[in-house]
């Protein structure tokens, strides 16, 4: 049986309680901190590419642009991939308007049962050429002379601290930049119009 006196000495015996307090604090103070990192990562690469696709945005709009576009694109995946892990994914996608306007718009078609959608063999405006209604009227590719692009890095990579799960984060980390260019008046710009008829 343990006595008064042992347990009055116990009760005022304050050894070994900064680690039992830094026990509780040490889980949330290193989440902090790999969040803070997991953060400036992020964003560190995000400006890295928007820097990238800025540059490589200019480049594109040279008339020469067609016979060097292999090496510019070339040339923005590997600055993003020096600042990302080895199994990151990145990707480009070109999308060229008739004018900055069409940037993110649907290709016009006439709502003849005024569903809101394109079917029922309803008449569209196939603006990218492609032969079907699209919500998105870009053409695929940097275009020609003239032609608004919309030009788009997005990488994906996974995440470099293992704190996601606790912090209720996606375990991948998907990052996006995009630059719009107009092509060089070097020639007329394609004013042709096709049509078809929604499915």
């Amino acid at each position: 049986m343990i006595g008064a006196p042992l347990l009055s000495r116990l009760r005022r015996d304050s050894d070994g309680a900064t680690l039992t307090e830094f026990a509780f604090v040490a889980p949330i103070l290193i989440l902090m901190i790999m969040g803070v990192f997991d953060m400036a990562h992020s964003q560190y690469t995000s400006a890295l590419m928007n820097g990238a696709i800025q540059k490589a945005g200019r480049d594109l709009t040279l008339e020469s642009a067609g016979s060097s576009e292999s090496a510019i694109d070339a040339r923005v995946i590997s600055e993003v991939q020096i600042v990302v892990p080895d199994s990151a994914t990145v990707t480009l996608e070109k999308l060229s308007h008739f004018d900055f306007e069409d940037i993110g718009e649907e290709e016009e078609y006439t709502d003849n049962n005024g569903d809101g959608a394109c079917n029922d063999n309803e008449p569209f405006v196939d603006s990218n050429g492609n032969g079907q209604w699209d919500a998105n009227r870009g053409e695929t590719g940097i275009g020609g002379a003239r032609d608004a692009v919309l030009y788009t890095a997005v990488v994906s990579y996974p995440r470099l601290f293992p704190m996601y799960g606790l912090a209720g984060l996606p375990q991948n980390v998907e990052l996006r930049a995009s630059t719009v260019l107009r092509n060089q008046p070097y020639d007329q710009q394609d004013v042709s119009v096709n049509t078809g008829n929604c499915s």
